[in-house]
């Protein structure tokens, strides 16, 4: 039966090739002939996989695909991480799509909500990224997938540049299973730097007529961070980097996390951390980074993407990034999130809703943007095996009884206690949990991370150490206690608040040693963008959206 399926597939793909005749010549293929091409090689029905990340876009693939009418193509199962193009919302609209199964849609997250409610995106599930990945190899292989590369050979081999991303983990089991692959490239050259695709999992090439769209998704403007910020940012090194001796970890990408990466080489020397904490990072090669590297706090840096502006940057720390004998840097998305799940300390990030029990989503009423990797950086990987000082720390305050790891990782929310325009980050139900949402979901409410994942809640107010937490109880009295003056803050009891305290749970600034006063945007090691440029002597050219001089 498995031979049988098999060679039905194989059979398949030849017609589908077969069909293709003068539209391409060998593997290339003209722009103007990608609509024709599309409608002979993608068949109604199909799983079809465009490539969408957090920084790159197959988007000439995307728009030539929507193009198209329902009467072309329709019914398409569509797999893919990042919903972030107009194009991508027009096949929806033009009712193209059967199904959906993706990660995140951080820019469209306004247009997926309308679209759920209108019942013109029809949702298979909301993945992490690694869950995605992992669906491609069992239940949703694509049989056509449309991907982007920065350059191919003349014999269809792809450089994939700074920006690897997912392509990997899309390509291979397309590839290994008698799918079709249809790489949009830069430019086609005589010889790359290196090969990162080889041209036999590759079955069609289009020279686009525009590069393909990249977005500098990670960069922090120095300028932008906040007194509010660089406070929690100084307890958060006093109250958990210091004290769990942290030494690999993740980031998110934000502007409190930014803070704390422009404080390493100022307040952290003076703290005399550098060499104890933060020498193995799983994180984009984000400007902010910079000065940290240049003050030999840095050891290594692996990248799920590149970063618009900082390719000298990194080939010229090749001591510290990942490159290849070229000289160029290296990310792959599915091994960084691995890294992420299992070899890291620590992973801080922020939300933008947090409950009264800790589970955090960035899922509203109003956006659908899912949530990508946090998910699997975010939680406790109960497959791991390796001890470090700041894994067995944590374990043992969790004191979870026999049966249990003895370790823990730490996962850390990192959050003010309002959003912009005054809306409370701290709520006593998640946006998430509403009903119309768990039915577009199939009854599963998109949360991001689990309260029981979380160790740590940061906020200005101070420190809630969820994982040191007795009961229910105690967690939400612990998380009131740090929640200022939302609704959820405002609940909290003085005495339970004074217990907490007493007992190290809850902890205010002045507890980890830290000074409000003191908090101030002068301790950056960078106050702008030019700073960083300067920092970096030179070699981080940043996007034109940033420069400001």
């Amino acid at each position: 039966m498995a031979t049988e399926k098999l060679a039905a597939r194989r059979d398949n793909k030849a017609q589908r090739l077969k069909k293709v005749g003068r539209l391409a010549r060998g593997k290339f293929v003209a722009p103007a002939n990608v609509p024709q091409l599309l409608k002979r090689i993608i068949e109604s029905g199909d799983i079809v996989c465009l490539e969408g990340d957090n920084q790159k876009q197959a988007d000439f693939l995307a728009n030539q695909l929507a193009a198209l009418d329902r009467k072309d193509l329709h019914d398409l199962h569509l797999v893919m991480s990042c919903i972030a193009l107009p194009a991508h919302i027009q096949l929806f609209k033009k009712g193209m799509i059967r199904q959906v199964d993706f990660c995140y849609a951080g820019p469209q997250g306004t247009a997926v909500a309308d679209l759920v409610k209108a019942r013109k995106f029809p949702i298979g599930a909301l993945h992490t990224y690694h869950e995605l990945y992992a669906r491609y190899y069992i239940d949703l292989t694509p049989r056509v997938a449309l991907i982007a590369a920065a350059q191919a050979d003349r014999r269809g081999n792809l450089f994939l540049a700074a920006n690897t991303e997912e392509t990997p983990a899309i390509v291979e089991p397309t590839a290994f299973s008698d799918g079709i692959v249809l790489a949009q490239v830069d430019e086609i050259v005589d010889k790359l730097p290196r090969v990162d695709i080889p041209a036999d999992q590759v079955d069609f090439v289009v020279e686009a007529p525009y590069p393909m769209h990249l977005q500098a998704l990670f960069t922090r403007d120095p300028a932008a961070i906040t007194d509010v910020q660089v406070l929690m940012a100084m307890v958060a090194l006093r109250g958990i980097y210091e004290k769990y001796e942290v030494q690999s970890l993740n980031h998110g990408v934000g502007f409190n996390t930014a803070a704390i990466e422009l404080l390493l080489p100022t307040y952290g020397e003076r703290l005399g951390l550098k060499g104890k904490i933060c020498k193995y990072w799983m994180v984009n090669p984000v400007p902010t980074m910079i000065p940290a590297i240049e003050a030999g706090w840095v050891e290594g840096v692996f990248s799920v993407g590149g970063e618009v502006g900082m390719e000298r940057y990194t080939a010229a720390h090749s001591d510290v990034f990942f490159t290849g004998r070229d000289g160029s840097f290296h990310s792959n998305r599915a091994m960084g999130q691995l890294a992420g799940h299992y070899a890291v300390d620590m992973f801080i990030g922020a939300s933008l809703q947090i409950d009264v029990n800790g589970n955090s989503s960035t899922v509203s009423k109003s956006r659908i943007t899912g949530f990508g990797g946090a998910p699997n950086m975010g939680c406790q990987p109960n497959g791991r095996r390796h001890p470090t000082k700041a894994w067995l720390k944590a374990g043992a305050e969790a004191q979870r009884g026999p049966g249990s790891s003895p370790g823990r990782k730490l996962v850390v929310q990192l959050v003010e206690t309002f959003q912009a325009g005054r809306v409370p980050t701290f709520v006593e139900e998640l946006d998430a949990q509403d009903a119309s949402i768990r039915k577009a979901l199939h009854g599963v409410a998109p949360v991001m991370i689990y309260g029981d994942d979380v160790t740590h809640i940061v906020t200005e107010e101070g420190i809630a150490n969820l994982s040191a937490c007795r009961s229910v109880a105690e967690r939400q009295a612990a998380i009131r206690a740090v929640a200022g003056y939302t609704p959820v803050g405002l609940k909290r009891s003085k005495r339970a608040t004074a217990d907490l305290r007493a007992r190290g749970i809850v902890q205010l600034p002045e507890d980890v040693g830290v000074s409000p006063s003191e908090a101030s945007r002068s301790l950056l090691a960078a106050q702008d963008i030019k700073g960083l440029v300067r920092w970096s002597q030179g070699l981080y050219d940043p996007p034109p959206q940033f420069v400001d001089w």
